[in-house]
């Protein structure tokens, strides 16, 4: 690849990727894509925006722009129009749209790292763990190059809770929490969050747990970083530096 910083930058907008044909459907989900003009194989980041299941909408990171990446913000239906085996089903058929697509844009389909803050984080976690997600689309989750959550949480959403009559102190671990699907054949897993006194609720806590699940069952490539003196918003900024860092680790591997 040239250099990035003598690119010029492309951005689309509002492309549609799904096949569903509800009103809703029509209307959310959309993608944006920003990526290097002329450039082919180059790294691809699909960002899921946070707003906890409720609220939010698809952005393109600045920290991710001019870097010789290919970035796809994401929008998805939210709750509690919808329920959370619809919006799951949105941001795998996003992942899957990608790995179709992503090729126009110069985007390798093996250098895919998916990714988001807070209940983008939750997202990218569940379609790590939980294969069926992607499977539904064709595509295998261990197809994706990294998954790299920032402070997603670990047990079950607790927006997806409140619609299930729980209170969000209350934790539950069921299919929709993503410690539940532990495995130890998948992806490399980085864990970002801030710090453990100010994150919400208890996510770091959430993360370490679920870190520890998965050295425990034989994953090797699980990584947890806490990042002191951030809460949940101020962590977003310096956890790029940890995605990028892993993301330059994993493709001098190749």
């Amino acid at each position: 690849m040239t250099e990035a910083t003598a690119q010029t930058y492309n951005q689309v907008n509002d492309i549609s990727y799904t096949k569903k044909t509800d009103a809703y459907a029509v209307e959310r989900l959309k993608l944006d894509v920003y990526y290097p003009e002329g450039m082919t194989g180059c790294p691809v980041v699909v960002w899921f925006h946070g707003g906890g299941l409720e609220a939010g909408n698809k952005e393109i990171p600045w920290r991710l722009k001019q870097k010789g990446y290919v970035v796809v913000g994401v929008n998805y239906r939210l709750l509690p129009k919808v329920k959370i085996e619809a919006l799951l089903d949105d941001a795998a058929e996003a992942v899957a749209w990608v790995f179709r697509h992503i090729a126009q844009y110069g985007g390798d389909t093996k250098k895919i790292v998916v990714t988001g803050h807070s209940a983008g984080g939750y997202i990218s976690m569940l379609l790590c763990l939980n294969k069926a997600w992607l499977a539904a689309y064709d595509i295998d989750a261990d197809d994706v190059m990294m998954y790299v959550p920032f402070s997603g949480q670990a047990v079950t959403h607790y927006n997806v809770r409140k619609m299930q009559g729980i209170p969000p102190l209350q934790v539950t671990i069921d299919e929709y929490a993503p410690i539940y699907w532990v495995r130890k054949d998948c992806p490399p897993l980085v864990l970002i969050c801030g710090d453990r006194e100010q994150e919400l609720l208890g996510r770091y806590d959430e993360n370490q747990y679920l870190a520890r699940m998965m050295k425990l069952a034989g994953h090797t490539e699980t990584y947890l970083y806490e990042i002191d003196g951030h809460d949940h918003g101020a962590m977003v900024d310096p956890g790029f530096h940890i995605l990028e860092s892993h993301m330059k680790k994993m493709l001098k591997q190749e």
